[in-house]
């Protein structure tokens, strides 16, 4: 969301932050993005490397790899997500 999306969606929700009156939402995000953020980036690079990949054995094992992420995001996020 870049800074006249974020803008906009403020002024529709009245709000002066985003979760201004979800304390608690606020904080859980903030507490872990620091740590789902840089599963994202792996994520992103196993995918990456997956659609390049010719052999079949290593594609196997990117696609495990991918998966874990997947599952580690998931849990990262709880019910934020």
């Amino acid at each position: 969301m870049d800074n006249t999306d974020l803008a906009v969606a403020l002024q529709i929700a009245e709000a002066a932050q985003l979760l201004e009156k979800e304390a608690v939402m606020r904080r859980s995000i903030k507490v872990r993005n620091p740590y789902v953020d840089p599963m994202n980036y792996i994520q992103v690079a196993l995918l990456r490397r997956l659609r390049t990949e010719s052999d079949a054995d290593a594609a196997q094992r990117l696609r495990g790899a991918i998966l874990l992420s997947v599952n580690g995001i998931a849990a990262g996020l709880q019910n934020v997500g």
